[in-house]
């Protein structure tokens, strides 16, 4: 079933995403749009039952007020401005409404009923890539993040065997990662999964290379070479699957917002793309998201996945990578996450990871002098990461994990836990 739909027109407000999770909340679906959106651009949304005009810091640009269309206001739909003085408006608040006048605006006024869940936005996504698809074939990059999980998922669910997924393991996964995208993907699911091992391919050309954008640069034109190697292999495909959620399209810019920062999957892609694209996902939240790939019946623990940078443990192996730190950040980082999940703080704890630094330090292994790498272990908590603070871990379980990493991970010989806020640390060390 098609859900009712509340559209917030972003009029320079700060706050979009708040006024669209608190509609969300209500049990009603929400978009956010740019606030000249034209009327057959409104026509062509499904079941629009009111407009919220979204004011703020940002409704001046270029030295103009931003505005909407006037014949929006006769759109037959009715139209409440939230910290926007417009004459034309039922409804005219100062600030974003509280929950009962968005209660009674969004129920009361706008008469939209409480049908958004998970389960009805499935079926309307199955629906609308069936309608986009045809018979033709899609191609996905399963990264084994929780993104391109649940794009996988959904997208076997609406086409089947039309869906060709391709892992590439750069050598850079966690531990077992790529084990897990096989079983559950190909094992468990049946997909069409091409597997490539570009591991020596990969660390061959980061061999040498210390600088971080440089490492970035590297591992991801990489990645598109040989996912392009493998797409010409194939036939007959002509839509490119992706994991773009909300919080990407909204981070890499709007009309009255600068970019946050740019996101391969809305402003990165070619311009001579020869696919279409599929993203049945783009208008959830990370949160939502994960409920979405429970729904559709992936493991728990691919769908609680930590966040993970693309570039993976290229980025945590500080410096020019070696085979031996990058064991030890791989080691070190799956001891950290064992630990974690037995204390019960892989649930409390929104991100945490090790890395191993490009220098060495003295200690004392087995009665002797050694010369090892250490481990630095970040665990921070964030609402948006863009802040960011240190989660205060039990001393025992640090205790329990140091002497874990320390007794398991050879050519280590110190653990450090680093106690930086973002900001003025950032949540990557790279």
């Amino acid at each position: 079933m098609r859900q009712d739909m509340i559209v917030i027109l972003d009029m320079g407000s700060t706050e979009n995403t708040v006024l669209a999770r608190a509609i969300r909340d209500l049990g009603v679906y929400s978009e956010i749009h740019p606030h000249d959106i034209t009327m057959e651009e409104l026509a062509r949304l499904e079941n629009v039952k009111g407009i919220i005009l979204n004011g703020g810091e940002n409704r001046i640009v270029d030295g103009q007020p931003v505005e909407v269309r006037p014949e929006l206001y006769h759109c037959g739909c009715p139209v409440m401005a939230a910290d926007h003085p417009t004459a034309k408006c039922e409804q005219k608040l100062d600030a974003l409404p509280d929950e009962e006048t968005l209660k009674e605006f969004v129920f009361g006024k706008c008469k939209a009923e409480a049908n958004w869940n998970m389960k009805n936005f499935i079926e309307d996504q199955v629906e609308l890539i069936r309608r986009q698809v045809g018979d033709k074939k899609v191609l996905l990059a399963l990264s084994g993040g929780v993104d391109s999980s649940v794009v996988a998922a959904m997208l076997l669910k609406a086409i089947g065997n039309q869906l060709t997924c391709v892992h590439v393991n750069h050598g850079l996964m966690r531990k077992h990662e790529s084990e897990d995208v096989v079983e559950v993907f190909k094992n468990q699911l049946h997909a069409n999964l091409i597997y490539v091992d570009a591991t020596e391919r990969f660390l061959g050309k980061l061999d040498g290379v210390a600088d971080p954008e440089q490492k970035r640069k590297i591992i991801g034109g990489e990645f598109i070479r040989v996912f392009e190697e493998e797409a010409r292999k194939l036939d007959g495909i002509e839509f490119l699957g992706q994991g773009t959620i909300y919080p990407d399209i909204i981070e890499s810019g709007t009309k009255t917002a600068k970019m946050v920062k740019s996101h391969h999957n809305v402003g990165g892609l070619p311009e001579d793309l020869q696919f279409e694209l599929v993203e049945p996902l783009k208008q959830l939240f990370k949160d939502e998201v994960r409920a979405c790939g429970i729904e559709l019946g992936l493991p728990a623990d691919m769908v609680y996945r930590q966040p993970f940078p693309g570039p993976g443990l290229g980025v945590r192996c500080l410096g020019a990578i070696t085979r031996d730190r990058l064991e030890a950040v791989r080691e070190s980082d799956a001891i950290l996450r064992e630990e974690f999940a037995a204390a019960g703080l892989d649930e409390k704890v929104w991100q945490y990871f090790t890395v191993v630094p490009d220098f060495k330090s003295v200690g004392m292994k087995n009665h002797e002098r050694s010369f090892d790498y250490m481990v630095i272990i970040r665990a921070i908590n964030t609402i948006d990461a863009m802040t960011a603070t240190v989660e205060k871990v039990d001393w025992d379980v640090l205790e329990k994990i140091t002497d874990r990493i320390l007794a398991e991970v050879g050519n280590v010989n110190r653990v450090c836990y680093d106690m930086s806020p973002k900001p003025p640390a950032t949540i990557e060390f790279e």
